[in-house]
């Protein structure tokens, strides 16, 4: 198994803080906290990196929320699974699924998007 690059994580952290920074809404209320933004998106890519081959493509889009995708070319559908409290891992999905306003899985032509969204509740 080959080993992943996971700087490409903080260098994608690094970018979604400066989007986030440099947006502005109109009423000046973000649409998502970035700290929870960052969090979960660097779960996903993690995720992406560590469990498929072939690396990943992240697209974030800010409108009234924020919508982060993560693609990778593996089809395999990911499902949060039970934790323990000694378990070292597999808590990425958990806290997708607790933090984000909503979320999902999409099977692409090769491989599956996962997403999430912040902002605003349900889309």
């Amino acid at each position: 198994m080959r080993q992943a690059d996971l700087k490409a994580v903080g260098e994608v952290r690094g970018e979604l803080r400066e989007l986030l920074g440099r947006w502005a809404p109109p009423d000046g209320r973000a649409p998502a906290d970035p700290e929870v933004a960052v969090l979960l998106t660097s779960e996903l890519i993690t995720n992406a990196l560590l469990h498929t081959e072939g690396g990943a493509v992240v697209t974030a889009r800010v409108t009234d929320r924020l919508r982060v995708e993560v693609r990778d070319f593996a089809t395999r559908i990911p499902e949060p699974r039970a934790t323990s409290v000694t378990g070292t891992s597999g808590r990425g999905l958990t806290l997708v699924r607790a933090l984000a306003d909503d979320w999902g899985v999409r099977s692409e032509g090769v491989g599956k998007c996962v997403w999430f969204e912040l902002g605003g509740g349900p889309a």
